[in-house]
């Protein structure tokens, strides 16, 4: 019997109110039973291969069948208040969600001084923090610079890029190598890193112009994978597996610093280039590129048809959107003052575009507040060690099933002509 035969029947039984709940207490529990039958192996079966005994932990059993049927019961709830909420008109015109009031912030008349209070908490967090989540923040901070970049390809110009962190590759090895090699300093290095990850930006672009969906995340996932493999085989020149080590932090006119004073000067280099790429990124959105970034995103045929060079479009996307990678590169590098390369595996691409996604595609805020909730939620979780992920990879699903649109959802803009004027 299915569940829908199953509901038919308790409500035809025992009513509607009574049914339903019958239904979902037995669906629960057939969940919970299957939770147990699977993880039996796992959770109850202990071997101990010193003195070769099987220890059998029972108790773990009664935790995984409640804690599965409560879970499976929450989760029937807002399954079912979802499903009301979306059928109901009335509520959701009249309801005030959190992702409504932030979409909304920008025409708001506390949206600058929301915004001074937030950078000025960002300024004297060093002060009222320790060393090590200044550190953290700083980490943070640098996501968030990736994850606007990565918007910038994928949000805004709707081109699925899986290979974004080849260009983040770039950045950190062109500092790294630069300072090892030959004694560049940071702020000259800056510009470099970032010059070389556009460059590697549009020779990426140029061969695959006319691809689109999967075929184009596939194509920039290799091209990330080759770039890495180039650097862990060629020990020589990028020191292989083993990285490049001793580079020099950042200075500031020449002064020297203790630990905490390059901690704290890294902290604000990246904040300030954070604040940096938001500005700029804000203002591409708003401007006539950013306007057929949109516009490609939406559709390409249409694009074309209005005048619109797709070509160069693409192009000025995955350049911009490798040149904040680059920055972030360098950063990272700096940062670190060692690098390798299994710092920039493919799951680095992933998260930043888990950030992207879960923040709300096309929105600047909504990718900044991603990436910082995301990244520091697995620190702030350490105290459950080995349970941190699995808490994490819940939160992301919860994410997607309860907010397709991300933290903001970004509207499509409406324009609507004054009073005054009458259309023909």
């Amino acid at each position: 019997m299915n569940s829908k035969k199953l509901n038919k029947f308790l409500t035809d039984k025992f009513g509607d109110k009574i049914g339903n709940l019958f239904n979902e207490i037995i669906l629960s529990f057939i969940t919970s039973l299957w939770f147990m039958i699977l993880m039996f192996p796992i959770m109850i079966i202990k071997v101990n291969t010193i003195d070769q005994t099987i220890i059998w932990r029972w108790h773990n059993l009664i935790y995984i069948g409640a804690g599965s049927f409560v879970l499976s019961y929450l989760w029937r709830k807002a399954l079912k208040l979802k499903e009301m909420k979306s059928r109901t008109e009335e509520n959701s015109k009249k309801s005030f969600s959190l992702s409504e009031s932030l979409s909304n912030l920008s025409e708001s008349k506390f949206h600058y001084p929301a915004m001074g209070v937030t950078l000025l908490l960002f300024i004297l967090i060093p002060v009222f923090s320790s060393l090590y989540q200044t550190t953290v923040l700083s980490s943070a901070l640098i996501y968030v610079m990736l994850g606007l970049g990565l918007n910038i390809v994928v949000g805004l110009g709707g081109l699925l890029n899986l290979g974004y962190v080849a260009f983040y590759i770039v950045g950190a090895y062109s500092y790294a190598m630069l300072n090892t090699h030959f004694g560049l300093s940071f702020w000259v290095a800056l510009p470099i890193g970032a010059l070389l990850s556009t460059v590697f930006g549009i020779l990426l672009a140029l061969p695959i112009l006319r691809l689109r969906g999967d075929y184009l995340a596939i194509v920039t996932l290799a091209f990330a994978e080759i770039i890495r493999l180039i650097l862990q085989n060629e020990g020589d020149i990028f020191g292989g597996p083993s990285g490049i080590n001793n580079i020099e932090p950042p200075s500031f006119f020449g002064f020297e610093f203790g630990l905490d004073g390059k901690t704290v000067l890294m902290y604000y280099i990246i904040l300030f280039m954070t604040i940096f790429t938001i500005f700029v990124i804000f203002r591409l959105e708003n401007s006539r590129i950013g306007r057929a970034w949109q516009a490609l995103r939406e559709d390409e045929i249409a694009t074309k048809s209005m005048g619109i060079n797709v070509t160069m479009t693409k192009l000025t996307s995955f350049a911009l959107g490798a040149t904040w990678a680059g920055f972030a590169g360098v950063l990272f590098s700096a940062k670190t003052a060692f690098i390798n390369p299994d710092s920039f595996t493919i799951w680095e691409s992933v998260i930043i575009l888990c950030f992207v996604v879960l923040g709300g595609m096309g929105s600047i805020f909504g990718v900044a507040i991603a990436a910082l909730i995301l990244y520091i939620l697995p620190e702030s979780l350490r105290a459950f060690a080995q349970y941190r992920m699995l808490v994490y990879g819940i939160s992301l699903v919860l994410m997607m099933i309860f907010r397709q649109g991300g933290i903001i959802d970004v509207k499509r803009k409406h324009y609507k002509l004054p009073d005054n004027i009458k259309a023909d």
